[in-house]
């Protein structure tokens, strides 16, 4: 009877848990897109959907077993639950521990963005989106914690009570049994005097627990989009403590306090038949084929989980190590408006992609600080460039330090290349570039190696036509890539192609006497704001009007739509992917690409 309400509650419970995995799967389809597909909608939905079903698959198979299994019954019957509560979600805490550092290995991710077996688009957009899944897996970590913590509380109390009672009941029985010095006992708790908040701080379980779980708090906090961004120092270090996380994780089970009956024993001693034998006698049973059952700990696992993923990241690191080391030569240092260092580089062996980012460190500022600036220049550049905006501490003293360049210009260290959605702008016929701010970097890098395509008449280029947009608060910012423009509008004059690219400036944040000047000024044949011929447009754009453009003027074309910006203007632009987009195959999709870092 007892084990049929077991069945029938945890079926229960598995099926609350397919409703929310069918409830996660809807979230695409609740946004009011007409007939999108998964792929144009919402390309990381697939994998993240794989990764939750097999969170649930773990959690209920091991849930439903150490609440079943007859090996554990003598440990029920102190425990109760709460020990399939802590199992089964130890074991979704080691799955997501073996995730969570393959999203940040950046160089296995541009190694598989570039390989053959993953060059369909689908596939390559699930490599865009590493860092959103490392932040869900980070958040099913904080989860999983919480619940095996919490249940392993109880545990512990239910431990104290069975050691303090006196009653003799089989709990009771089953916690004074082997307390004569040897390792086949089921309580751990062998003495009256002892507490549970002493088990907790002197076993390498509860001390390495506590380390666990204070280093994760620490990690998630500090990864709060408010800390990231004012106080990137505290998310950089704190962040590190990853290292004492995983030290703890694969020694954390190696005590083996949570028991169960031993596999000899069990053929033995069924506990099924035995255990009404136990209660008699201070636990010696008078039925002669029973007799007192043998406990022995479960085996550690954790590290099997984790060792190659360590490895795998271990290796990364060194890679990274190696790369940074090689010496890097800053060819030119410009100061643009708005406080915007542009810095050029050579560096022996580096090769890039349009689009990709590097790593920047200067050991001067700090010796461990890494930053992530999408690269300005072309591949067929003979340097590579970054442009780095002041924003935060880091940014700020690198920018003084170039700028007074005492004693001398301030070394540089750089990781990278790496791959970003950017890459594939030339795989599509048509492409939407839109760029907030310094947001605009990875385009200034499309558009140079487009200029160099014109300039030598290169006739594989698939793209037909590009549409940019650029969203600054201030004048001064469309200084940055003004000259680029201006040889980009000559270029294509003389190519005979002014209608391949389409760009549009808008001008967000103005004073009236800007507005004044502009409208005086209107009928002059260039803009009296930027200097180029297209004229600056004021405040923002209306997206579904520029979707709703596009789709007309390529009803059957694959259109990549780009950014690099805030997050608020990737929703936006997002819902006017899926709202323009077609199920029909042979009429127009729109694919957001977005750049994450």
């Amino acid at each position: 009877m007892q084990a049929n309400v077991r069945v029938f509650a945890l079926l229960n419970f598995s099926r609350h848990f397919n409703l929310a995995a069918w409830v996660w799967g809807q979230r695409g389809k609740v946004t009011g897109c007409p007939g999108i597909t998964c792929s144009a909608c919402r390309p990381g939905s697939c994998l993240q959907a794989a990764w939750l079903g097999i969170n649930i698959f773990l959690f209920v198979y091991y849930f439903l077993m150490f609440d079943m299994d007859e090996k554990f019954y003598y440990t029920r019957e102190i425990l109760g639950s709460a020990l399939a509560w802590a199992r089964a979600s130890a074991k979704c805490l080691n799955f997501n521990s073996m995730l969570i550092l393959l999203p940040v290995c950046r160089n296995l991710l541009s190694f598989l963005r570039g390989t053959c077996l993953l060059c369909r688009r689908t596939m390559r957009k699930q490599l865009d989106h590493n860092l959103t899944f490392h932040k869900l897996v980070a958040y099913m970590l904080a989860l999983m914690t919480a619940v095996h913590t919490i249940a392993h509380l109880f545990n512990l109390e239910r431990y104290n009570d069975s050691q303090q009672a006196a009653d003799g009941s089989l709990s009771s029985v089953l916690s004074d049994l082997h307390q004569d010095g040897s390792d086949k006992w089921l309580n751990p708790i062998h003495s009256n005097s002892t507490t549970p908040a002493y088990v907790t701080f002197t076993s390498i379980p509860g001390l390495t627990g506590v380390i666990i779980t204070v280093a994760l708090i620490l990690m998630v906090t500090s990864s709060m989009e408010f800390i990231r961004r004012s106080y990137f120092e505290v998310f950089w270090y704190t962040h590190h403590l990853f290292i004492i996380y995983f030290a703890g994780l694969v020694i954390h089970g190696i005590a083996g306090l949570v028991r169960g009956q031993t596999e000899e024993s069990l053929k033995k001693y069924s506990p099924q038949r035995c255990a009404q034998y136990l209660v008699y006698r201070d636990g010696r049973s008078t039925h002669h084929h029973c007799k007192e059952p043998e406990f022995g700990g479960i085996p550690t696992e954790s590290w099997k989980w984790v060792l190659a993923p360590i490895l795998l990241y271990v290796f990364e690191r060194i890679l990274r190590f190696w790369r940074s080391r090689q010496r890097v030569v800053i060819t030119k240092v410009v100061t643009h408006p708005s406080k915007v260092l542009e810095l050029q580089m050579h560096k022996k062996g580096f090769n890039m992609e349009v689009g990709q980012y590097i790593f920047i460190n200067c050991p001067s500022i700090s010796l461990l600080e890494w930053h992530p600036f999408t690269l300005t220049s072309a591949p067929e550049d003979n340097f590579f460039s970054v442009h780095i905006r002041a924003a935060g501490d880091w940014t700020e003293n690198v920018i003084d330090a170039f700028q007074q360049q005492k004693p001398k210009i301030p070394r540089i260290e750089v990781d990278g290349p790496f791959g970003t959605a950017s890459e594939d702008v030339f795989q599509y016929e048509v492409a939407m570039l839109i760029g907030a701010g310094i947001g605009v970097t990875p385009f200034a890098s499309v558009l140079k190696s487009i200029w160099y395509k014109f300039q030598h008449a290169d006739q594989s280029l698939k793209t037909k036509k590009i549409y940019f947009y650029w969203l600054c608060r201030d004048t001064g910012a469309f200084a940055w890539f003004n000259d680029l423009l201006v040889s980009l509008e000559q270029e294509m004059e003389e190519s005979g192609k002014a209608g391949f690219l389409n760009y549009r400036l808008f001008l967000t944040g103005w004073d009236n006497s800007i507005a004044g000047h502009a409208v005086l000024n209107f009928d002059t044949v260039t803009d009296v704001v930027t200097g180029l011929k297209q004229k600056t447009s004021f405040g923002r754009p209306m997206w579904s009007n520029e979707f709703s453009a596009v789709a007309t003027a390529h009803p059957k074309s694959v259109v990549g739509v780009f950014l690099c910006g805030p997050e608020a203007l990737a929703k936006s632009l997002q819902k006017c992917c899926h709202q323009y987009s077609r199920l029909d195959p042979r009429k127009v999709k729109f694919y957001f690409n977005k750049e994450n870092f």
